[in-house]
């Protein structure tokens, strides 16, 4: 019986115990291996001190130990925290900080920022995954692969433990930690698997970074499933010719990514080449797929069914949408309908639920929610929509913080972020529908539309593009476009041609990086 997050291996160990559980360029593991190895991770951390609650950092890139070292962590009863090892420093010291890590798991990849990290004091008492001298104690791989479980005693998991905190960016600057327990992240892992079929032969694409929730699909619902997870390389990620190569190759039948990887493989022109047949889902989330991309690759991978994935982390996934080709879409795609286990309302201002097509804020009650913010209980409350009715018991949604409506078909839409709808000259303007718009003339290759100060201090809409290769296009015809397809308040007052975006780690825009930019111009 699956009843916490170890037990998906556990299970798929039991029923296909040679099925690769994860490959990872030319590495791969099965069910049987991975049992084996997260059991002797967990047998070291609970000999190191690692106690039930405890947190352990994962600081590592794509690779196949990534794996390992969450269900070792699992198993041990400790929870563990994801670290971008291409953060600044001083993110990662907040992080081990703020969550008191003692014990942090890498590879020798990641040694030379490991020895540069320990330069500052710091909680950690031991490394985990280098061999080379350390000022504190650590072990290396092989050597950990010898630790004897013949002694080795599961330890004893309740569904409410906590399992993983994933930390994401904070309005107030500093990072915010979520923290998902083995029901909710077990919940997510059943729901998706059951919505997209996962089956034992299924091979899913893994193209996100282990501190990006969408990566939680190729640890989780893949496992839960017993099918193998492709974790897709870093020197794949950024090559579009070669990531179409190892997907033809691997022979995926699901993928899941951000639409930017996939306008990549579009631009790239590639797609011809390769037989993509055993592609059976493509899915996409965490923001808005221009459409001219999204038909493009439709006509490239026919048979492929392809879902608008929704959710924040903070809930993992909470809506879908499975696209129908015969149904025209105009500007945006359907956020679709809630699934399984999960209720929504639209609120105003005012926190009253809103009943026709009014735009509002979503907020979100589901077994997948989180169980909150660590260290944080202010903003925990904050984030939370209380709802109590004298005939039923008080019920907690998740403020979502985005902006949904009603279609005539009772599908949501998501208009865009409630901290991304600003007001100019009296007017309120939603700067993602500005960028939608743009996304869709022919020569953008991708845009980003922000809020600035011009001189007088007056607030104004500022948008800057990337055109396709080989795309010249005046500015002012840019704006002529924009005059034709919005209301003559949401035109951008200035528009920039640039040659890159900066990103976070997770590949989406940077927007505070972008706006130091266009002030800068």
């Amino acid at each position: 019986m699956i009843t916490t997050l170890p037990d998906c291996i556990d299970n798929s160990a039991q029923l296909h115990p040679q099925n690769v559980a994860f490959r990872c360029g030319e590495q791969q593991i099965t069910y049987e291996q991975l049992q084996v190895k997260a059991n002797q991770l967990a047998q070291h951390l609970v000999q190191s001190g690692v106690k039930k609650g405890d947190r352990v950092g994962i600081f590592m890139n794509r690779c196949l130990e990534t794996a390992i070292a969450i269900y070792g962590i699992l198993k041990s009863g400790a929870a563990y925290v994801p670290i971008d090892p291409n953060s600044p420093k001083s993110r990662t010291l907040f992080l081990l900080e703020n969550c008191d890590i003692k014990i942090l798991i890498t590879v020798e990849k990641q040694k030379k920022r490991i020895h540069k990290l320990l330069e500052t004091p710091t909680s950690l008492t031991q490394i985990i995954g280098v061999s080379t001298e350390c000022n504190i104690a650590h072990i290396s791989w092989s050597d950990l692969f010898c630790t004897s479980i013949d002694q080795y005693k599961p330890i004893q998991l309740d569904q409410n433990d906590l399992a993983y905190i994933m930390y994401t960016s904070g309005s107030t600057g500093a990072p915010k930690g979520i923290m998902h327990t083995h029901k909710s992240g077990l919940a997510y892992a059943k729901l998706s698997a059951n919505l997209y079929g996962l089956q034992v032969n299924d091979k899913v694409a893994n193209h996100a970074p282990l501190h990006f929730d969408i990566s939680t699909f190729g640890y989780f619902s893949a496992p839960y499933s017993g099918a193998t997870t492709i974790i897709i390389p870093d020197a794949h990620t950024n090559l579009p010719a070669s990531l179409a190569a190892l997907i033809a190759a691997e022979k995926i039948s699901v993928w899941y990514s951000v639409p930017l990887a996939l306008s990549q493989l579009v631009l790239s022109e590639v797609l011809d080449n390769y037989d993509f047949s055993a592609l059976r889902w493509v899915l996409f989330g965490g923001e808005n797929f221009p459409l001219k991309y999204l038909y493009q690759l439709m006509k490239k991978w026919p048979l492929a069914s392809y879902s608008n994935v929704y959710g924040p982390a903070e809930v993992n996934q909470c809506t879908y949408y499975n696209f129908d080709a015969s149904v025209p879409i105009e500007k945006l795609i359907p956020i679709g309908k809630v699934w399984k286990q999960t209720d929504y309302k639209i609120i105003d201002e005012n926190d009253q639920e809103i009943f026709d097509d009014t735009a509002g804020q979503l907020v979100i009650h589901s077994t997948t929610m989180m169980k909150g913010y660590w260290n944080n209980e202010a903003l925990t409350q904050k984030s939370i929509y209380t709802t109590q009715t004298s005939n039923s018991a008080a019920k907690s949604f998740y403020r979502t913080g985005d902006l949904v409506k009603r279609n005539q078909l009772d599908q949501l839409i998501f208009l865009g972020r409630k901290d991304r709808q600003v007001k100019v000259r009296g007017y309120r303007i939603e700067l993602d529908e500005v960028e939608a718009v743009l996304n869709n003339h022919s020569a953008i290759k991708e845009a980003t539309v922000c809020k600035l100060q011009n001189k007088d201090n007056i607030a104004t809409i500022h948008a800057a593009v990337i055109l396709v290769i080989g795309a010249e296009i005046p500015v002012n015809t840019l704006i002529t476009y924009c005059r034709t397809h919005l209301p003559s308040y949401a035109v951008p007052e200035r528009l920039d041609i640039l040659e890159s975006f900066p990103r976070t780690g997770s590949g989406k825009i940077d927007l505070t990086r972008i706006k130091e930019t266009l002030i800068a111009l």
